[in-house]
């Protein structure tokens, strides 16, 4: 058993990785407010809680 250890697994760089987008959804006062940001800019909605359009 002196040299049963597996050798330790080789470690390869970690891919890179980058944030595609960041968003927020928000329910308050009856109404539900979305926001996404990504790199190409900003978009949000308000729209009425309870799936109502």
């Amino acid at each position: 058993m002196a040299n049963s250890a597996m050798p330790a697994a080789q470690r390869s760089t970690p891919p890179d990785r980058r944030l595609i987008a960041v968003g927020a959804t928000r329910r308050h006062g009856g109404q539900t407010i979305t926001i996404r940001a990504t790199k190409a800019g900003v978009t949000g909605s308000i729209r009425p809680t309870g799936g109502a359009r």
